[in-house]
């Protein structure tokens, strides 16, 4: 199985990308993109290549262990998998965020 070389943040650029474009066409999605995207990504990320809001290495190590079991480089093959399943996590967090909206 090959792996994709992953950026700093031990993301394959594959992922960054399907996720990227998997959110640009359900515009129910940004609010919570936007939101998850600012509450994870790594401090002073502009600072660092690839200068992107990623997550920092450690806390995408503990996803990966919670999540599969093992933390460590996503195969290039799961990129449509793992990028389904950061959709369905951002859809789930906008329904949690709108039902917490709804509460107040």
């Amino acid at each position: 199985m090959a792996v994709e070389r992953a950026n700093r943040a031990g993301v394959p650029a594959s992922v960054i990308l399907k996720v990227a474009v998997g959110v640009a066409r359900r515009p129910r999605l940004w609010p919570a993109a936007l939101f998850q995207l600012r509450a994870t990504a790594a401090p002073r990320w502009w600072r660092r290549p690839p200068f992107l809001p990623l997550p920092p290495r450690d806390y995408l190590a503990f996803r990966g262990q919670t999540m599969y079991g093992g933390a460590g480089v996503l195969p290039a093959a799961d990129a449509a998998r793992t990028s389904e399943e950061v959709l369905r996590w951002l859809a789930w967090t906008a329904v949690e965020h709108r039902a917490m909206r709804r509460a107040d």
